[in-house]
């Protein structure tokens, strides 16, 4: 069922005007202040009706609901986890911190999707949003730890599931999502690069090195 948005509008104000007020829990203190609020708020809502969508699927609403609150509950947990995580890295006395950027697909398309997954990577504690490529359709994530790329990439993805429920993406959460993409090239388990492996498998010989010293002793001179 579709209806016009800026009652609902004024009605979502009214129940702000009672949080903003700060009255007490009376049933008709409450009511009161309601009313109040819609007196405010629908003359408000109405003007500005242009500046939002015309209409809304309250069907599509009450089915999002469940689902936003599965985000959030993903999203405060993560949130928990990372902050914990990063306690851990400031104290430990090694610093394992190794950044890295990485690029994140996504399956979500519409912007308010994008919008909110790009801002809670940027909340959360360790990574940040650094740029949206519309080409790919994609996020480019820095991470202060970036030698588990798929650990990273693993709460967006859930996070991004959710997110095609509550926007009613053409994309279902079954789909399988596109690889990542690691800036630095493929790592092997020790965390080590690509280029670092191909400098232990291919070492210098003694006479390249013999090359070298030849080669800056003429430089010097």
């Amino acid at each position: 069922m579709r209806v016009k948005t800026w009652p609902l509008a004024g009605a979502a104000f009214a129940v702000l005007w009672i949080f903003v007020r700060g009255i007490g829990l009376a049933p008709t203190a409450l009511l009161g202040q309601f009313l109040e609020g819609l007196v405010v708020g629908l003359p408000i809502a109405f003007v500005f009706r242009r500046l939002y969508v015309e209409r809304i699927d309250i069907g599509r609403g009450v089915h999002a609901l469940p689902y936003a609150g599965l985000y959030l509950g993903a999203f405060i947990w993560e949130l928990v986890r990372a902050n914990l995580d990063m306690v851990y890295r400031v104290l430990a006395p090694g610093m394992p911190i190794e950044p890295e950027v990485i690029l994140v697909p996504l399956r979500a398309e519409t912007d308010v999707a994008i919008t909110l997954l790009a801002n809670s990577v940027t909340l959360t504690p360790g990574t940040v949003t650094l740029d949206y490529d519309a080409e790919t359709n994609a996020l480019y994530v820095h991470a202060v730890d970036g030698r588990d790329p798929e650990a990273i990439a693993a709460p967006i993805r859930t996070w991004e599931d959710y997110a095609l429920e509550m926007f009613d993406e053409g994309a279902s959460p079954e789909e399988t999502p596109p690889d990542i993409v690691v800036s630095g090239g493929e790592r092997n388990h020790n965390g080590a690069g690509a280029d670092e492996d191909r400098n232990r498998g291919n070492p210098k010989s003694e006479t390249d090195k013999s090359a070298d010293r030849e080669r800056r002793g003429v430089d010097d001179e």
